[in-house]
């Protein structure tokens, strides 16, 4: 049965894969719609009042009749149209990160895996090298000598994701390499690099696409870690990560809302994601399908 064919009817047949799979939906048609769909403009210094600063959720605004469903942060900006711009910039920073990581990572690994020799020992090594510092750590040092921005925290996380791409591309390329049909293609002449996309990337990639759909959570909850710090995307762009730190201040006199509600979107979102990579997990396993 076609991978597609059981990811659908695995859907159809999982309450809690439905739940996850609707969730995500939802989150990202509200990050790629935030623009059109937010109530206010959180950026546009011109639509803030600071007598809405600090509103509770459900109040009125102080001139006018709208209504804070989610209340304002410290600057009066509604929490609601924030949380999604926000959901927006965190999301899409998770994406790119991921893409531009898995294929780097796994361009590296499937030559080091079919050519091996030196070009194999190189990468490897350096992807150990890699591995052995904490994600959170090596992401900080990057950051510590660039400055705060989405092109620096995109290359933070490449730096830190493609090594497990490197590593799984490559041990799928020395399996596949020893197979008949790749000594078939290489007695018939074909080029190595045709070779890699028509022979062997196609069999490395199911394995890979579980870990980059791991990978984009774990992007996302990074980013908000580095943006809650101080060191993520600037001010004038906040994610999640710095929505939730924007509230940390007010915790203690009873404001709440500032940081309750961007770290539940934060949550939502993630568990989303895990729950959608881990059923993609199960139908792509062979192992579980004997059809």
């Amino acid at each position: 049965m076609p991978p597609w064919l059981r990811f659908a009817r695995a859907y159809g047949s999982s309450r809690v894969a439905l739940f996850g799979a609707a969730l995500l939906v939802i989150i990202l048609a509200a990050a790629l719609f935030a623009p059109w769909i937010a109530p206010q403009d959180p950026y546009d210094l011109a639509s803030l009042d600071i007598l809405d600063s600090r509103l509770a959720p459900g109040e009125h605004a102080s001139a006018g009749p709208t209504v804070y469903w989610l209340g304002t942060d410290g600057q009066g900006r509604d929490m609601l149209s924030a949380i999604l711009y926000g959901l927006r910039i965190s999301v899409s920073v998770g994406v790119l990160a991921t893409a531009v990581a898995l294929v780097l990572g796994t361009v590296l690994g499937l030559v080091a895996g079919y050519r091996g020799g030196l070009i194999e020992t190189l990468v490897m090594r350096l992807a150990d090298i890699q591995l052995a510092f904490p994600s959170i750590l090596l992401a900080l040092i990057l950051l510590a000598f660039l400055k705060p921005g989405l092109g620096n925290i995109v290359l933070a996380l490449v730096a830190v994701q493609w090594a497990y791409y490197a590593r799984t591309a490559r041990g799928a390329a020395v399996v596949e390499r020893r197979k008949e049909y790749v000594e078939a293609a290489v007695g018939l002449g074909l080029s190595p690099s045709r070779i890699l996309l028509r022979h062997l990337l196609p069999n490395c990639l199911p394995p890979l696409m579980v870990i980059a759909a791991l990978q984009v959570a774990s992007a996302i909850t990074l980013e908000a870690t580095l943006s809650f710090l101080g060191l993520g995307v600037p001010v004038t762009q906040p994610s999640l990560g710095l929505l939730i730190a924007n509230g940390f201040q007010y915790l203690l006199s009873g404001t709440y809302w500032i940081s309750l509600f961007p770290g539940l979107a934060l949550l939502l979102a993630i568990v989303a994601i895990n729950l959608v990579a881990d059923q993609l997990r199960d139908v792509l396993n062979p192992r579980l399908h004997h059809e």
